[in-house]
């Protein structure tokens, strides 16, 4: 018996059209590249015509260098869905901001005493990252990230529009789980999209947004796909609707026991080249 296998698949294989990869975790690991088994594996799904595209809570701008290294042609996936665009074009096709009283008002809930030192908040706006303070833990974000950080003194300054989404980091998981229960116990899942996309960070994007209604809007919307024709592998709680929305939901070894509760197979660690060994022994 498979040791990987889980809960039944909804679907064949040999119906797979479209392939949907997470990025940290999934595709790459401490070395923040992709390796050239991996690479190889993508390639081989090209080539037998499976469509493959990259679902990731990154900037867009972030995100590019490893769509690029795949040789991929479908629009992209960045900030867990709010922001898809093709590279070819110049503005995204779809773009779900955070509504500006929200962004406001989540804000003001992080002024607090309590999240005063060890909490850093990072804004996107228009594919541009703003910082309050350069501290260490948003320099290792920024380089990991391969982004420029914007120093901004008031938030007042910038959010004269709304922005694609709020994250907070820390290094203090005491801190985060504070907040978490803050903040979902603030806001309904109508008001903000909240997610955990690593135990570090906690994420706010428009309601509509999630992983599973982008790769719906992809699949669906563009392609003409139904669920039972997508495979995607992730490894996070950002990754959940994703797994869910497809035919074939595939969690990467070290995904929390939630995310690989709803799975139907789960596939060895990014450091031992788990999306190649998922694609070699269920897709390709």
């Amino acid at each position: 018996a498979n040791p990987y296998s889980l809960i039944p698949m909804t679907s064949d294989r040999s119906e797979i059209k479209l392939l949907v990869l997470d990025i940290d975790g999934t595709l790459v690991g401490v070395s923040n590249d992709i390796t050239p088994r991996v690479q190889q594996a993508v390639k081989e799904a090209l080539e037998k015509g499976i469509q493959v595209t990259i679902a990731t809570g990154r900037m867009y701008r972030s995100a590019l260098r490893f769509y690029e290294t795949l040789d991929l042609v479908l629009p992209l996936i960045s900030y867990q869905g709010a922001w898809i665009q093709h590279p070819k074009e110049p503005k995204p096709l779809h773009h779900l901001p955070v509504p500006l009283e929200k962004a406001i008002d989540l804000l003001h809930c992080l002024d607090d005493p309590f999240f005063e030192t060890g909490l850093c908040v990072h804004l996107y706006l228009n594919d541009e990252l703003f910082v309050q303070e350069r501290g260490e833990f948003s320099g290792a974000y920024a380089q990991r990230s391969g982004v420029n950080l914007a120093s901004v003194t008031d938030w007042r300054d910038i959010l004269t529009t709304e922005p694609t989404k709020l994250l907070v980091l820390s290094p203090n998981p005491v801190l985060l789980a504070e907040l978490w229960r803050r903040l979902t116990d603030r806001y309904r899942p109508e008001d903000l999209y909240l997610t955990r996309s690593t135990e570090a960070f906690v994420e706010a994007a428009h309601p509509q947004v999630n992983k599973g209604e982008a790769v719906r809007w992809l699949a669906e919307g563009l392609l003409g796909l139904q669920p039972h024709q997508v495979m995607a592998i992730g490894d996070n709680y950002n990754d959940l609707e994703m797994l869910q929305y497809a035919g074939w939901g595939i969690a990467m070894g070290t995904a929390p026991a939630e995310v690989k509760a709803i799975a139907q197979r789960i596939a060895p660690s990014v450091e031992e080249d788990g999306v190649a060994i998922a694609l070699e022994q269920w897709l390709l």
